[in-house]
């Protein structure tokens, strides 16, 4: 294969290097011929964003007879050095706030629900902690990562107690009382201090990455390579970094994206031209080297799951013999929380049916008003956006569901699927033919109107700059088609046979349209627009 000038210069490079990828820039490829060219007894590292990244790597850079380049994940490099080693046992979903307020018998004060949130608040204290570089607790300041402000207000109110029992539930943990979690293991395998017997350590996507995973990676005497977007950073929320920024290595870019063409390039830059509004003005080039002529994937990728439901429900009524839709992830987890709530227990409590509601925590509140509540002093997103889907559409939801269950096709078919319904977190490093945006992401006008409102509030700004990033990721995903909503459309931004735009689409009651996202909240638009009469089959 004809490698680029840039790909060769990495080839060619020696020591620690960092690698600025834009989407679709063959990075790992790339990473694959650097891995070739060094002496075939050299133990190579390649640390994979995720598991089904790592599954394709492993076969990739098997196929080219390099067995001596080890593919793991960060947890999974960590699970053998400290689940083996100390004979834990892993609890794989964690604890849900319920089973947390029970193990450490927590306190309220009298205020309603306290002990549940304090609960939650733990549970992402622990998060925070875990994935951070930090040896203890007491070096953070979890009021800095709490940016909703009766949420805010409460921490500071508990603060020295949410603390203490996290630091406690920590040390169950740690002792063997109680099952670990994969947060845990991985803080206590950045706090052994390890030295890997790499050669070569290649870091993926290291826009995204745990800052204890950094930790470790800094410290290793291997020759190091990090590769990533910086543009693609959007696990925020998850207190990832971008570790592109955390290290002092020469840079090298990959700019030449083989998955789409200048058009699409040229779209992505511009909306990269909003961070000008949070004076982070990108310094991006990206030559569209790609394009395909081919419509075999079509996917619609939303911000949300509220967005992205509320796009399947119009799709089904769009395309009523349509067949053989399919989910990126699992189509449970579109309907669960990962504190174990679904959406049918937040309609039963809608519907006063207690008896019928399965989680502790949901079945403990009163009425959807004391839900709420729990979501302010929490910043819960997604318990917050299962009450907007119930508010919106109430009991119609089981039919719903069902009739999404009933076209949906199992994942040994997805390439037979019709359409794939993704949000932007679960398609990133997905490819498709062609891509339709939900009308959920964030617009340059609310982009700029939330600048002047948070200017004070460096947290808030940060996830801004996620937002920007989201709608970046899912423009990028598509080879040859892109279907975007006229208001997510930058200004002045040039016809082309590559860019379909949507007029705004007719919903039921009302349409969600822009995100709060830097406190996962929603504001809805009542007032509805008459559809064009582009594409009613752009499907």
């Amino acid at each position: 294969m004809k490698l680029t000038s840039e790909q060769q210069a990495i080839i060619e490079s020696t020591g620690n290097i960092k690698i600025n990828a834009v989407a679709g820039s063959g990075k790992t490829t790339t990473l694959i011929e650097y891995a070739k060219t060094r002496a075939p007894r050299s133990r190579i590292l390649y640390l994979a964003f995720n598991k089904s990244v790592k599954l394709e790597a492993q076969r990739k850079f098997a196929e080219k007879g390099l067995h001596n380049v080890r593919v793991e994940t960060a947890h999974s490099l960590a699970y053998r050095y400290i689940v083996h080693n100390h004979g834990y046992t892993v609890r794989p979903n964690g604890y849900t706030t319920h089973e947390i307020a029970g193990i450490l018998g927590l306190k309220g004060d009298g205020e309603k629900h306290a002990e549940f949130i304090i609960a939650n608040h733990i549970n992402r204290f622990i998060s925070f902690f875990c994935n951070s570089a930090v040896p203890k607790v007491q070096q953070l300041n979890y009021r800095d990562v709490v940016t909703e402000p009766k949420a805010n207000r409460f921490v500071s109110s508990f603060y020295d107690y949410i603390e203490k029992q996290t630091r406690l539930l920590l040390a169950k943990m740690d002792a063997g009382e109680m099952d670990i979690t994969h947060d845990f293991y991985l803080k206590k395998f950045q706090l052994s201090a390890p030295a890997l017997p790499y050669d070569y350590i290649l870091f993926d996507e290291g826009q995204d990455a745990s800052p204890a995973m950094v930790e470790v990676f800094k410290n290793q005497p291997a020759i190091k390579v990090i590769v990533g977007d910086t543009h693609q950073q959007i696990y925020g929320f998850r207190f990832a970094v971008n570790a592109l920024e955390q290290v002092d290595f020469p840079i090298h870019h990959l700019s030449h994206s083989f998955r789409f063409n200048q058009d699409i390039a040229d779209l992505a830059m511009n909306v990269l031209q909003w961070k000008k509004h949070i004076e982070q003005p990108h310094q991006l080039s990206i030559a569209g080297k790609g394009g395909s002529n081919t419509l075999h994937s079509k996917a619609v990728i939303g911000r949300t799951n509220l967005g992205l439901l509320l796009r399947v429900i119009t799709y089904m009524d769009e395309h009523k013999n349509a067949s053989g839709i399919y989910f990126e992830g699992n189509i449970s987890s579109y309907t669960y929380a990962d504190d174990g709530a679904s959406l049918y227990d937040v309609l039963n409590l809608y519907n006063s049916h207690r008896f019928k509601i399965k989680d502790p925590l949901i079945k403990s509140m009163k009425d959807l008003e004391e839900l709420e509540d729990y979501i302010d002093k929490t910043g819960d997103v997604q318990l917050s956006m299962m009450v907007e889907i119930v508010k919106e559409y109430g009991n119609r939801i089981p039919a719903i569901i069902k009739s999404i269950k009933d076209r949906h096709i199992a994942d040994d078919d997805k390439q037979k699927a019709s359409v794939i319904f993704s949000t932007v977190h679960r398609c990133k490093g997905m490819e498709y033919d062609s891509v339709e945006l939900v009308q959920d992401f964030i617009t340059e006008e609310k982009l700029v109107r939330n600048v002047k409102e948070l200017k004070d509030q460096p947290e808030a700004i940060a996830a801004l700059s996620e937002e920007v990033n989201l709608l970046y990721v899912a423009v990028t995903r598509t080879k040859s088609i892109l279907h975007i909503p006229e208001k997510h459309l930058p200004e002045n931004q040039p016809e082309s046979k590559s860019i379909d735009v949507l007029a705004p689409p007719l919903a039921a009651k009302k349409v969600i349209t822009e995100a709060k996202s830097f406190h996962g909240k929603w504001q809805t638009e009542k007032k509805l627009k008459k559809p064009g009469k582009k594409n009613a089959d752009r499907l």
